[in-house]
């Protein structure tokens, strides 16, 4: 692997190299080094690209059509000729085009439509260190068609701030080629806010400090668009005349992004308050002066709830090295942070990538359209919490949004076309009737709207006063619920309305719940997780609950919206989802297999009480799970049989099939075939220890080999004091060590050996204490080199043993010299 640490266009020849020869790279460049820019355009030319297009992929809209129009300008032609653009609602392509920017959202369309990516040479991954799923996702697919399918297509990630060996481990043999690119000089301040201040207020203070004491337009980085507005009101009325504001973020138009990116008139001064957004990817020209909030708007999944949410986080280190640098892009700048410098080392230093914090349902479905069950089939740096991959399937089947395959029902496309979560667009598609899809779709809004009903955690107390409340307020959530509902297609085969309870359950069926034996207030749902209630709060004492809002962490996770349920309620909606089954446990230090009958509803025990443990498949089944989960130590190993299996080991070692691979993996991954057979009728593994593991090893082992056992592989080499000495086995192919006294070889002249003389046994030459003293495999070399030296020492030490001058013609002996 190949380092470089070169200015960008220094280092594109290795670039174009590493493309050339091992068809991928891992470009690090700082923000404003040129890649963006200079790479594509550098690469239109190289022979292996021919006739086909490089795709750019960018995270954001801007970014890209930025880029585009540099890289066009800079060939003085148009957007749309050589160098164009692809995205959501705007395209500018043309049949000239060699050079097309995309988002990431849309080239995972590109590469489903046509996984060949045919007329593709060549996709280059920019901003990576951002880790978004969808760029993670997109170079997943691209790896994926490159071994199958194309092994000609080039792959390029380009990062600012990167581990770019960990991309490199990953794409496979490449070089990572780093530049630091040419950066101006930025001065960074600190102007901490005070703890009683809002951010709106210190930044707008902040900037109009700023426009007296410096020079040039201004960046003010804000978590999100309402920091953004309201920090614009802070300042409106209060510039000079010759200042401006831009804001720049996501959803905002075409032409308003434009006007914030774009230089301002001579004489004036722009001031863009933006959020991540101007992070990386686009220049914002005369921008000398970085204000930075220190803040930033993150994605948060919470996998017990099953939901994401955006929340507002300190920035990271690479984040806001970042942010800086954008003050030095075109000339010496500024960066004033608006924290104390000695909190800057707390940050972490990167963002969480977003695989590691998203809801996977969505790329649960993507990974089956593509045909792969999940995620863990394709090539990720990391591959997503296997918790997270477990909720969002579980959530998915829970709604019937997939089936038992996977696959999408219709509910679930229906469920896309309600303007609300999946959970309470189901709970809206289960209702009776109109009315009642009316009630459900208000409660869908009412538990978004805090304060709505009161401030009782019960739920059904809330909606029952929100219902028939006059306010202007309830009444507009009212309205909206009906349009809601109206775009459902209910059935009007029942006339009855469901309880608060009953449309939670509907919502949040991993959210029913069972109270603690003993702990008031302490609840364990259906999903396994725990949630609580103060004491005093009127819910703590209900025996079940469906819990509708909870805060905190999945371990300390407290429930805010709850319903009451009655248990027969509980038991005739759930029938379906109800099951009972035998519970058995191994106890490891008795080795006793015991079995209860449990009726549960996911992880809620409804009922449990111990049966006797019969003879059945299921037993049998329970033994051999218990040999997979806690390891074949826990069968009767005698010696007899430990050795037998050493031996065996050996012998497919040194010899290879068809002798029997032993390793515990090997027999992990086949009980069925071995240990199973053996277990027919038994509820313990009792039987298995008069030979019954011993047979079960040897079924391993074809019948025309087991005779071949004992002449192979002895256990015991008999030596010339007819002593029949044990062998140790090595299970990796070494010969076996044959430990003895060695007045007990006195005489041989011979190596002791077996296999017919094939294998030299490993001799480990023992004094009279059992002390090894050395070891050989070559006997008579010993008696007539080493033995001159051991003699000399071993004689002192014991005297009253024989040590002759000639061991290869002396007696052997077990015991000492008798006493004169």
């Amino acid at each position: 692997m190949m380092h470089h640490d070169l200015p960008v266009l220094e280092v594109l020849p290795a670039l174009s190299k590493s493309l050339s020869n091992k068809g991928s790279a891992v470009l690090v460049a700082p923000p404003g080094a040129g890649k963006t820019t200079a790479v594509p355009l550098a690469l239109l030319d190289q022979p292996w690209l021919g006739n086909n297009k490089i795709i750019l992929l960018q995270p954001r809209r801007l970014a890209a059509r930025t880029a585009a129009r540099r890289m066009a300008s800079s060939l003085g032609e148009k957007v749309g000729d050589r160098v164009g653009y692809r995205m959501r609602f705007d395209t500018k392509v043309s049949e000239a085009t060699k050079i097309e920017i995309v988002t990431e959202g849309v080239f995972q369309r590109m590469i489903s439509d046509d996984p060949a990516l045919d007329g593709i040479g060549c996709v280059i991954f920019d901003e990576f260190h951002e880790r978004s799923l969808d760029a993670d996702f997109g170079l997943a697919l691209v790896l994926d068609v490159k071994s199958a399918l194309r092994e000609d297509l080039r792959v390029l990630v380009m990062s600012a701030t990167l581990d770019g060996a960990a991309v490199a481990n990953l794409i496979g043999d490449t070089d990572v080629i780093e530049s630091q690119g040419r950066m101006h000089p930025v001065d960074v301040r600190y102007s901490p806010r005070p703890a009683n201040q809002s951010i709106e207020e210190a930044m707008a203070g902040t900037i109009r400090k700023a426009l007296m004491e410096e020079e040039g337009s201004i960046l003010a980085f804000l978590p999100g668009q309402a920091e953004i507005r309201r920090t614009k009101e802070q300042l409106l009325g209060r510039l000079p005349a010759n200042a401006f504001m831009a804001p720049l973020f996501g959803a905002m138009d075409i032409r308003d992004q434009d006007l914030a990116v774009q230089p301002p008139e001579q004489g004036q001064r722009k001031i863009v308050l933006a959020t991540a957004l101007a992070e990386t990817s686009i220049t914002i020209d005369d921008v000398r002066i970085v204000i930075d909030s220190g803040l930033a708007r993150l994605p948060n999944y919470e996998a017990a709830l099953g939901i994401s949410t955006l929340v507002t986080k300190r920035a990271s280190q690479a984040s806001i090295a970042q942010r800086a640098g954008r003050a030095g892009r075109t000339s010496p700048g500024i960066a004033i942070r608006l924290w104390q410098e000695a909190q800057t080392a707390a940050l972490p230093a990167f963002e969480t990538p977003e695989i590691m914090q998203a809801d996977l349902s969505t790329l649960l479905l993507d990974c089956l359209a593509w045909g792969v069950s999940g995620p863990n089939e394709l090539e990720f740096i990391d591959q997503p919490p296997t918790a997270h991959v477990a909720e969002a399937n579980k959530l998915l089947l829970n709604l019937m949004a997939i089936d038992s395959a996977g696959q999408m029902t219709q509910k679930g496309k229906a469920l896309s076309k309600i303007s609300l979560e999946p959970r309470l667009a189901s709970m809206v598609l289960e209702g009776r009737n109109e009315e009642d899809m009316r009630r459900r779709a208000f409660l869908a809004l009412l538990l978004g709207e805090r304060g709505l009903g009161g401030k009782s955690s019960d739920v059904a107390r809330r909606f029952e006063q929100a219902w028939g409340e006059k306010t202007g307020r309830a009444a507009a959530v009212r309205k909206l619920a009906a349009r809601i509902a109206s775009d459902a297609v209910a059935s009007e085969n029942e006339t009855e309305r469901s309880s608060v309870a009953m449309m939670l359950c509907d919502a949040f069926p991993d959210r029913v719940a069972k109270a603690r034996a003993g702990q008031t207030g302490q609840f364990v749902m259906a999903n396994g997780r725990g949630i609580m209630v103060d004491e005093t709060d009127p819910m703590a004492r209900s025996i079940f609950v469906v819990a509708a809002d909870i805060i905190g962490s999945a371990k300390i996770a407290r429930a805010t919206g709850l319903a009451e349920i009655d248990e027969q309620t509980l038991l005739t909606r759930f029938q379906k989802q109800i099951t009972t089954r035998n519970h058995y446990s191994f106890n490891k230090q008795s080795g006793r297999l015991t079995v209860r009958a449990a009726r549960k509803l996911g992880a809620i025990t409804l009922s449990d009480s111990p049966r006797p443990l019969e003879s059945s498949p299921e037993t049998e089944a329970a033994l051999l799970a218990a040999v997979q989960q806690h390891g074949l130590r826990i069968l009767p190993w005698s010696k007899s049989t430990t050795a037998l299996r050493a031996r065996l080991a050996w012998l497919f070692s040194a010899l290879g099939p068809p002798w029997p691979d032993l390793t515990d993996e090997y027999l992990l991954s086949n009980l069925d075939e071995w240990l199973a057979p053996f277990l027919a009728g038994q509820t313990s593994f009792s039987r298995l220890a008069d030979g019954g593991l011993k047979d079960a090893i040897l079924s391993i082992v074809p019948p025309e080999l087991q005779f071949d056992i004992d002449r192979l592989a002895p256990s015991h080499f008999r030596v010339p004091t007819g002593s029949n000495i044990t062998l140790d086995y090595n299970i990796n192919g070494d010969a076996p060590v044959l430990s003895v006294r060695v007045q007990e070889l006195f005489g041989l002249n011979k190596h002791p050996s077996i296999g017919g003389g094939k294998v030299a046994l490993i001799v480990e030459l023992l004094s009279p204490a059992q002390r090894p003293i050395q070891c050989t495999q070559d006997l008579p070399a010993f008696w007539q080199g080493s033995w001159a030296d051991v003699r000399a020492d071993m004689r002192g030490r014991y005297p009253r043993h024989e040590w002759p001058t000639n061991p290869a013609e002396a007696a052997p002996t077990r015991r000492a010299k008798p006493r004169k």
